[in-house]
Formats: structure tokens, C-alpha cells, sequence
């Protein structure tokens, strides 16, 4: 972190002076650094500006999920559901903003069942009643990106499937309740964990959430194992997703190796996950999308 003036403008780019800005935001972290604390770096801040913008995009993503909540059912195609997000998307302005990244080919993720995250939307795959799924629509607007995801059940679900469903939600909302400025990554991630094991399900170590606003995707990763006090410490200005992966069984998984991207559990249970994007604020938190 370099070392500025009192008088210097701040590295923010606010145009202040570094003693009218974050000269005491600084302060903070280096004293947690000096404790052994993992701190953000300055570019994972977002300026006012940016958070102007990123909200916006974040308008359009949760008014296609909720189109998407408004149409799915069984007997609806994972190929419409992404010509509903694409069509809804652009409608708006927006680019979704999975399509062509990294070379995946449409629009939204939509993961089924046994899917833990990334399917891939196909004609061939039509919802049936008892099916759960995760919709996972990312956005570009003006050049700043938003990101959520939904689990919807489809039709007569099984208790033992909306348990699961309801229980990724209370993971969510939990680990949001342990987000605060100055608090730990690790104080999320217990949380969730937490729950989650004690309903008798897993927490996919591998994949997690994950910075973004400016990108895609962008630092810090985001993981749902951990205890209090440890990790990253939260600053405000910060912008992350809290998206947990809860298997009903192992936590193990498997790529597709024939498509690259769909992520399956190793033993054929059932997955959920939910996503918000969130931000750190000085009194705060506020969830942008969910």
C-alpha cells in the first residue's frame, strides 16, 4: 500500500486530499494488517462513481430473474429460459454477460439436480415437476457488471428437495447477517458452514463467490469455510457475491468433460445454491441483487 501525504489527493480518485478521505480508512487496515489481518487492496474499493453505475446494472439483472420467476414451469426448456434472459437483457440495454466468456455459449447458467453450478441451456432439456434449479444471470450495463442467482422449485418438489432449497437460502441470509464493515470473511463463512452441517448437508469447498462490479469476476474469492476473526477483512466499498454451493451429500464434484463447464456432485445428490451481490458500507451493508 503506498504511503501518501496528509496534503497528497487521495489514491481513491475522489479529488480530496488524502486527510479529508481515506487517510483514516487506511489507518484501520494497516493496524489490522500489523495483527496478522488479511486486508483488501485499494482496487478492490469501488468509488462512488463506480457504485452508481454497478447499481444500475444491478436493476436490470434482478428485473430478468424476477421475468424468469414470473414464466418458468414444467414443460418450459432451459434453451427458452436463456432466450428469456437474452431477450430481457438486451431489452434493457444490458449484454448478459456469460455469453462468450471464457467461451461459454449462451446466456444464463441454468443447473439442474445434481448440478452444482454452470449447466449449460439446451432445447433438449425440459423442466420437469420435482425438478429444482439454480438461474444465474449476470449482467453488463455501460460496462459494469451485476451477478445473482435463484433456486426455483418446479411444480410437486419433495420435502427432502425443498429442505435443501430453504436451507441454501438460510445459509445466505445468515452468513449476510455476519457482513458488517471491519468484520472478517471467516465470520460469513462460519456461518454458513455452520448451518449447513448441522442440517446434514456439505458446503462445496472449490468454488465460491467472488469480487465484481468492474469485471466479471473479479478479487476477493469468496469461500463458505472458515471461522470467526479469520480471512479478509471487510471495508466499505468492497462488492462481493455470497453464493454457497450446498450438496445434499459429499462436497465432492466433477466437471463435465464433454462440455468443459457443468459441474456435477461426485455422488448424484442434489445441489442448491443461491447468490446475492453485495456491498460493504460504513454503516453497513446493502445487497445489491438477489
Amino acid at each position: 500500500m503506498k504511503k501518501l501525504g496528509r496534503n497528497d489527493l487521495c489514491w481513491c480518485g475522489s479529488g480530496k486530499k488524502y486527510k479529508h478521505c481515506h487517510e483514516v480508512f487506511d489507518e484501520k487496515l494497516m493496524e489490522a494488517a500489523d495483527a496478522g489481518h488479511q486486508i483488501p487492496d485499494h482496487d478492490m474499493i469501488k468509488t462512488p462513481e463506480q457504485i452508481e453505475g454497478i447499481r444500475e446494472s444491478c436493476k436490470i439483472n434482478v428485473a430478468v430473474l424476477d421475468y424468469v420467476a414470473e414464466h418458468i414451469k414444467a414443460g418450459v426448456t432451459t434453451e427458452e429460459i436463456d432466450q428469456w434472459v437474452y431477450n430481457e437483457t438486451t431489452r434493457m440495454g444490458g449484454i448478459p454477460a456469460p455469453l462468450g466468456y471464457e467461451g461459454f455459449p449462451k446466456s444464463v447458467c441454468t443447473s439442474i439436480n445434481d448440478q452444482v453450478c454452470h449447466g449449460i441451456p439446451s432445447a433438449d432439456v425440459v423442466l420437469k415437476d420435482g425438478d429444482i434449479i439454480n438461474v444465474d444471470v449476470s449482467t453488463i450495463y455501460h460496462g459494469y457488471y451485476a451477478d445473482s442467482s435463484r433456486m426455483f422449485c418446479i411444480g410437486n418438489v419433495s420435502p427432502e428437495h425443498k429442505k435443501l432449497v430453504d436451507v441454501v437460502k438460510e445459509c445466505v441470509e445468515l452468513g449476510l447477517e455476519q457482513v458488517k464493515p471491519w468484520g472478517f470473511m471467516g465470520d460469513m463463512a462460519e456461518a454458513v458452514q455452520k448451518h449447513a452441517e448441522e442440517n446434514g448437508y456439505s458446503v462445496v469447498r472449490e468454488i465460491g463467490g467472488h469480487g465484481v462490479g468492474i469485471e466479471f469476476h473479479e478479487d476477493p474469492w469468496v469461500g463458505y469455510i472458515g471461522q470467526r476473526g479469520t480471512g479478509m477483512m471487510f471495508a466499505p466499498g468492497m462488492m462481493f457475491t455470497i453464493e454457497p454451493m450446498i450438496n445434499q451429500g459429499s462436497p465432492e464434484f466433477y466437471v463435465d468433460e464433454d462440455n468443459g463447464w457443468t459441474v456435477y456432485t461426485d455422488d448424484d445428490g442434489l445441489s442448491a445454491q443461491i447468490e446475492y451481490m453485495v456491498l460493504i458500507k460504513e454503516d453497513g451493508v446493502e445487497v445489491l441483487t438477489k
